[in-house]
């Protein structure tokens, strides 16, 4: 049975008061969210198809799930796990490409601009760096890893770690193009630049949801 007319739907109720205080991938949170307001008008349904009146039917619903704030910690927990997961595959997905280019860039055998390439070279390594923190957190957060106590430092650890690889490849974005004007081969620095440039929109954007939703309660259990 679902809300009278006129009436809030208690299951929407409760699903917007649970989404509202997670925070976490848009994609897992809305189908988390969506799976326990499915589950709570379900249960309400069960009742009334008992015979219980609905008032009564959707209180025992909210004693069986317990309220929306209840919820929120375990909940957290999962989607600051997906969140950490995104943040870390992020940087090692655009990382060694990046530390490849550079590379190219050094070899390039470029008279001119050699200081910046030093520079976008040592931010590569920096970069490169994050790239294996990040590989080993996809490991340690992993379906089996996920059964076992989330380390309470792991979030935002992974966090600043995307945050100073995505600091590096700004700066190593402006130094490509500092070469470029200096380089007779300008193309391959600017595209260069301007794949380091990208990497960083996406890698800093992740870093910045992961360091919020580290701040945020979650079950331990």
């Amino acid at each position: 049975m679902s809300a009278r007319i006129g009436e809030a739907d208690p299951a929407e109720e409760y699903a917007t008061a649970l989404a509202g205080a997670l925070r976490g991938p848009a994609r897992a949170k809305s189908r988390m969210v969506e799976e326990i307001r499915d589950g709570f008008a379900d249960t309400v349904t069960a009742h009334t198809d008992q015979g219980l009146p609905y008032e009564q039917a959707v209180r025992r619903a909210l004693h069986e799930f317990g309220a929306a704030d209840d919820l929120v910690p375990a909940c957290q927990r999962e989607l600051t796990i997906a969140q950490t997961r995104r943040t870390a595959r992020a940087a090692a997905l655009t990382v060694p490409f990046l530390a490849g280019c550079w590379l190219l860039i050094w070899t390039s055998g470029l008279d001119r601009g050699w200081p910046m390439r030093l520079l976008a070279v040592h931010l590569a390594c920096v970069a490169a760096t994050a790239g294996l923190l990040a590989a080993a957190t996809l490991a340690a957060t992993g379906p089996i890893a996920r059964q076992l106590p989330l380390p309470s430092r792991l979030p935002l650890t992974v966090a600043w770690t995307g945050t100073a690889s995505a600091v590096a490849m700004a700066v190593a974005a402006l130094a490509l193009v500092a070469v470029a004007a200096l380089a007779g081969d300008w193309p391959l620095m600017v595209l260069s630049g301007g794949f380091a440039a990208a990497s960083h929109a996406v890698v800093a954007a992740s870093s910045r949801a992961c360091r919020e939703c580290a701040r945020l309660p979650a079950s331990t259990a």
